[in-house]
């Protein structure tokens, strides 16, 4: 998968530094992924929600963050739509971000 953009989690984690390695560890997984669709995201991520519209919703250092993504299975793209605590998703609807 091609994940847009890196600099979406770069910059969230030079303000949160204690997910740091958790951002890094599902950037690279996501990039080696061959996802086809929800079932496969959930084999690897099973805490993860499909909220619909190929939206995902991961959970980030023991769900102290989420990490919002818009997902294009034929063209294995991820795109960044959200990365926020807790408490800032609990403030967006995740599926029209």
């Amino acid at each position: 998968m091609r994940v847009i953009a890196k600099k979406t989690l770069r910059d969230f984690w030079s303000l949160y530094p204690d997910c740091e390695q958790q951002l890094k560890a599902w950037y690279q997984e996501a990039e080696e992924a061959n996802w086809k669709g929800p079932y496969d995201i959930k084999q690897d991520y099973p805490a993860a929600s499909i909220i619909g519209d190929n939206r995902i919703v991961f959970n980030i250092k023991g769900n102290h963050y989420r990490l919002v993504v818009r997902v294009n299975y034929s063209f294995q793209m991820v795109w960044i739509r959200f990365i926020g605590t807790h408490r800032q998703y609990d403030k967006i609807d995740a599926t029209k971000i």
